[in-house]
């Protein structure tokens, strides 16, 4: 039976759209039997993932998954208690932020960011539409650049229409496999088209009654860089819920936080009100930021407001 090794660059339900080791495009359905791994992931196999393809009555069939480096999920957006696999095998994950029209949250960038955090794929925040800033923009921005720069996370400045930034993007993505994530809105189709004009991603403007964007990436896909490496556009996202997580292990993701869990009094600290807590005293004393605990608390009460139901 022949046999071949490829990547997974593009799921559109059924049928997969594949690239073999020697660069030939092909197109690959799932074995039966593989679909009944993994009940509760509502796509076995992810964009990203190495697979081995057999030959069958003319047809191209995912028979088995190589073990994945990492991969990032979500919950599943029409299955409750499912999750969504959205990519596998990523070097990095560039967040696009922007401050209006529309905003991206605090907490989304936060959940985001545990999420990351959690299946160790590192995150840089993308600040985009920079030439759209008001000053009070500005400002809001800046207070949350000297935020996430101080608890680590590279921070760049873009703007897709006018190429700010746009180098530097660009020599922090060659020869990696980056995935590009962002609200509906934040312009991710124009800004890869900005990296690489070779890309062509159908874009579409933001609607001002609403100042929310249309979904224009409507699958995940992968797409080779022509500087070297790939980049992954996936569908805009509303809500990051978080998946599989205890509320116990949420502070071990937040890296201000986590430094300080061997101080705490108890080896079980929620951080909420518990005495000689390192992190509520470090909240106290300014050096972790208000939003960021509180985005914490949220997390938090989600997961045991989801273990009540």
């Amino acid at each position: 039976m022949k046999k071949l090794q490829a990547k997974v660059v593009k799921s559109t339900g059924a049928w997969y759209d594949l690239i073999s080791e020697d660069g030939m495009l092909l197109k690959a359905r799932l074995k039966g039997n593989l679909r009944l791994e993994g009940l509760s992931s509502t796509n076995p196999v992810a964009v990203g993932d190495n697979v081995t393809l057999t030959l069958e009555n003319g047809d191209w069939m995912i028979g088995e998954i190589a073990d994945r480096e990492n991969y990032i999920i979500r919950k599943s957006p029409s299955r409750k208690g499912q999750y969504h696999i959205l990519a596998a095998n990523i070097d990095q994950a560039f967040l696009l932020i922007t401050i209006s029209k529309p905003r991206t949250s605090t907490g989304f960038i936060d959940r985001f960011l545990v999420t990351a955090e959690a299946y160790q794929i590192p995150s840089i925040l993308v600040f985009n539409k920079q030439d759209a800033l008001t000053e009070k923009d500005k400002i809001v921005q800046d207070n949350l650049i000297e935020t996430y720069t101080e608890i680590g996370y590279e921070c760049l400045l873009v703007s897709s229409k006018t190429g700010e930034g746009i180098k530097e993007i660009i020599e922090n993505m060659k020869g990696k496999t980056t995935l590009l994530a962002g609200h509906s809105g934040v312009g991710k189709s124009t800004f890869a088209n900005a990296i690489d004009n070779n890309l062509d991603l159908r874009t579409a403007e933001v609607s001002k009654k609403y100042e929310k964007g249309r979904h224009t990436t409507t699958f995940a896909e992968m797409f080779p860089l022509k500087f070297g490496g790939n980049i992954i556009d996936i569908p805009g996202i509303k809500e990051f819920g978080l998946v599989d997580f205890e509320e116990e292990d949420i502070s071990h993701f937040f890296p201000e936080m986590a430094s300080l869990l061997p101080e705490c009094k108890f080896n079980n600290c929620m951080h909420i009100n518990e005495p000689d807590c390192a992190v509520l005293a470090a909240l106290e004393e300014g050096k972790i930021t208000e939003f960021r605990y509180q985005n914490y608390l949220n997390m938090v009460n989600d997961i045991n407001e989801e273990k009540e139901y």
